[in-house]
C-alpha cells in the first residue's frame, strides 16, 4: 500500500506506473517488466486501476452487469452486444464480488460501497496482474467503510487473487491483506518495506510533519495526535 500526505506525489506515481506519465530520470519496473524495454501499452493492460475518475464516468443508466463486461474492451458506455461467454464471465466476477444481485441495477441506483465493488468487477474483467485501488474509501460512511474494507479483505486473500495495492491518506483503512507499505514526503520516499518497519509513529510523523502515535491491533492501524500537535504545533521536516 502507498500513504502519504496531500501533495506527496502518490497521483504522480501512480500515473507513472499505468504508463501515463514518463519520469524524468531513472527507470519503473512492473511485474518483472520494464518501461522503455518492452511494449508500455501491453504491459499497462495487466494493471487495473480503480480510481474517482473512472467512477465519474460511468453512465447513469449502465447496468452492473454491462459495466464489468466493459473492461474487457476499456471502454466507457458499453456499446457493443455482450455475448453469451461475456455474460458468464461478468456474472461469475458479480457473484466474487459479493454483487450478483446487482447484475440489472443500473449505475444511478448503486451506493457508493456498490459503486465501488463494480468497479473493481470491471477491472477483474481484463484479468490483471496488479489491481490498484487509489482512495476506494472516499465518500463512504463509517459502516459503509468498514464494510467495503471487510470485503477488499476478503478479496485479497482469496485464491489466485491479483496483486491489491491501495492508495490512501488512513491508517485506518489499511486491512491485513496488505503486507507491505510505501510511504511518501514531497515526492521522495520516506519509508518501505514490510508494515511493521515501514509503518511507524516515527515515520508518519515525518511523512505528515506533524506528531503522531501510531497503534496497531488485530492486523489494523490507528493514528492519533497528541493536543499540542492540534492545536497546531508543527514540527521540522
Amino acid at each position: 500500500m502507498i500513504l502519504g500526505a496531500n501533495g506527496c506525489g502518490k497521483t504522480s506515481l501512480l500515473s507513472a506506473l499505468t504508463g501515463y506519465l514518463t519520469p524524468s530520470s531513472g527507470s519503473i519496473e512492473i511485474l518483472g517488466r520494464r518501461y522503455g524495454k518492452c511494449d508500455w501499452r501491453e504491459l499497462r493492460k495487466h494493471v487495473g486501476l480503480v480510481s474517482s475518475s473512472v467512477r465519474q464516468l460511468m453512465a447513469d443508466t449502465e447496468p452492473a452487469l454491462e459495466t464489468v463486461v466493459s473492461g474487457k474492451y476499456a471502454e466507457i458506455d458499453l456499446w457493443r452486444r455482450i455475448s453469451a461467454a461475456d455474460r458468464r464471465a461478468a456474472g461469475r466476477i458479480l457473484r466474487q464480488i459479493e454483487c450478483q444481485s446487482l447484475a440489472d441495477r443500473p449505475w444511478a441506483f448503486l451506493s457508493q460501497g456498490e459503486r465501488q465493488r463494480v468497479l473493481i468487477g470491471r477491472a477483474l474483467m481484463a484479468r490483471p496482474a496488479l489491481l490498484i485501488l487509489d482512495e476506494p474509501c472516499a465518500g463512504l460512511d463509517p459502516v459503509a467503510r468498514e464494510r467495503f474494507l471487510g470485503w477488499i479483505n476478503r478479496l485479497g486473500l482469496a485464491p489466485k487473487a491479483p496483486t491489491l495495492m491501495l492508495v490512501t491518506h488512513h491508517v485506518e483503512e489499511i486491512v491485513p491483506a496488505f503486507t507491505h507499505a510505501l510511504v511518501l514526503k514531497k515526492g521522495e520516499t520516506s519509508a518501505r518495506g514490510p508494515l511493521r518497519e515501514a509503518l511507524t509513529s516515527a515515520v508518519l510523523t515525518r511523512a505528515f510533519e506533524t506528531p503522531v502515535r501510531l497503534r496497531g491491533r488485530r492486523g489494523r492501524f490507528s493514528l492519533t495526535m497528541p493536543a499540542t500537535a492540534r492545536s497546531g504545533a508543527r514540527i521540522a521536516g
